[in-house]
């Protein structure tokens, strides 16, 4: 599962990083081609406009002083200049300005000098560049925003070089961000509606998937009551919501066969072996005294009928599980069961050769459960410990309380469960890789029994050191039975889900 889970990536992820963010940049290229667009059109047409009284200027020069010599001629067109600059008539939109070869200030529309017009570099690139013209934008001392014009005069004008023409651009700047403000609410709202969209249709996606995985992952662990919801979309997701029901629905109609082939054979075979096993009782006890042979012949029959009998006990109660288990619950002492438990297995342990260490604590640990299915727990999982210890080990039993819980913990010196086998001896049928011969379902009968007394099961293991075994259960409280009584839980049925 770690493995599986190590690059996962959500769909949620992958479509912020794929989709969202590709539109994201688009919208961020048009915005930024947008703003660049109204910025040279907006720039552009203050600088046009200047451009197209500097060309009515020259046009009216070139018809100047055309009758008389070069230097008569020169003297025309500066004073047409100054006469045009005097009378200019856009003084409210424009500071226009002659200005002789060195750049300074001849005249000035406004008639008078304010140095703080003199700033930018229009006039050094209008005298350095090809086109005679040149364009600067600056701020005043006081912060105004403007941009100059300088265009070369194209003809001689009496000491004239060029002709300037400074404009504020706060009006320009107050348009362009309107248009910005404009521009970036159209771009937030279609990242919005593409956001919204994008994870309304990305959620009608991912949680219909991640039901889908959790079903899934129930029905992989044993429990085939469970149901997707029908899909209200007739789509790929509520087909693949109506197969994994039909899927369901046919490994819990195969497991409600297999579960009936058990507790038919398992009722088949114990009348049978009961029989088998009554007459090898009789005949063993008119074994004649000496024949070494035949009392050791029906030793090994009783033995291999002792075996599948509790086989087939076994295969029962893994039949009665599928019904859901039935309690008779009372108080008991949990120190007195265990202990009845160790007597109960005491002569077997020392046929093998195994120690037993347990010392019975002083006072009682009362719980609510059911005699007999207590005394199986404690009885199955000593019977693990017994098979996988060797002789000359021990087993330990150790019982310790809380102000809630008590724990019965039963540790062996066994060759333990590897890492990879741990996790599934609970399950019904399995046996690992240093299993000896049995059924492989007697963790999971103490597992269901356990669950249903409202405890838990807790196994730890070290290869080669032994295993360890815990039943923790709720210590009982007088008036607390209804908290945990298995009498109260629901018998499983199709729609109720199955126990664990």
């Amino acid at each position: 599962m770690a493995k599986r889970n190590a690059g996962f990536t959500s769909i949620t992820a992958r479509w912020l990083r794929g989709s969202l963010l590709i539109t994201a940049i688009l919208v961020i290229v048009a915005e930024a081609l947008f703003l660049y667009s109204t910025y040279q059109d907006l720039y552009g047409g203050v600088r046009q406009a200047v451009l197209s009284r500097f060309s009515t200027i020259e046009g009216q020069l070139s018809a100047t002083g055309t009758a008389g010599d070069e230097s008569d001629a020169s003297a025309s067109r500066g004073l047409a200049l100054r006469r045009t600059v005097e009378l200019f008539d856009e003084k409210d939109k424009f500071e226009f300005m002659l200005l002789d070869a060195s750049g300074t200030v001849i005249a000035t529309s406004s008639g008078t000098f304010s140095r703080e017009l003199l700033g930018g570099t229009d006039f050094y690139d209008a005298m350095t560049g090809s086109s005679g013209i040149g364009v600067s934008t600056f701020r005043t001392s006081e912060g105004e925003k403007v941009m100059a014009v300088t265009a070369l005069v194209p003809h001689a004008a009496e000491g004239i070089a060029a002709m300037r023409m400074v404009t504020s651009l706060t009006l320009v700047d107050r348009r362009l961000m309107q248009y910005v403000a404009f521009s970036l609410g159209i771009a937030l709202v279609v990242l919005g509606v593409s956001a919204w969209s994008g994870l309304f249709f990305v959620r009608s996606i991912v949680r219909p998937v991640a039901q889908v995985e959790t079903i899934a992952t129930r029905i992989a662990k044993g429990d085939l009551t469970v149901r997707l919801p029908e899909s209200r979309y007739n789509d790929e997701i509520g087909r693949l919501c109506q197969t994994i029901n039909q899927m369901a629905e046919a490994l819990a109609e195969t497991e409600r066969m297999k579960n009936d082939f058990i507790s038919s054979v398992s009722h088949e075979l114990r009348t049978p072996l009961t029989s088998i096993k009554g007459w090898v009782e009789t005949i063993a006890t008119r074994a004649a005294p000496d024949d070494e042979i035949y009392r050791r012949g029906i030793a090994v029959i009783s033995a291999e009928t002792d075996r599948l009998y509790a086989m087939v006990e076994d295969l029962l109660d893994f039949s009665r599980m599928q019904n859901g288990i039935k309690l008779d619950c009372q108080v008991l002492d949990l120190v007195a069961e265990a202990t009845d438990a160790a007597l109960f297995v005491e002569a077997r342990m020392q046929k093998e050769g195994i120690r037993l260490i347990y010392e019975e604590p002083p006072e009682p640990y009362p719980v609510w459960a059911d005699p007999a299915r207590l005394r199986q727990v404690f009885v199955n999982i000593l019977d693990n410990a017994i098979k996988y210890s060797r002789p000359g080990g021990a087993i330990t039993i150790v019982l310790s309380s809380t102000p809630e819980t008590v724990t019965a913990s039963i540790r062996d010196q066994g060759r333990g469960i590897s890492p990879e086998d741990l996790e599934k001896v609970r399950l019904k049928f399995f046996k690992g890789k240093n299993s000896v011969r049995g059924s492989g379902i007697g963790l999971a009968v103490v597992d269901e029994i356990v669950a249903a007394l409202g405890g838990t099961l807790d196994i730890a293991s070290k290869l080669g050191e032994g295993t360890t075994v815990s039943v923790t259960l709720p210590l009982y409280r007088a008036g607390q039975e209804h908290l945990h009584d298995p009498l109260h839980l629901p018998e499983q049925t199709p729609d109720s889900g199955a126990q664990a």
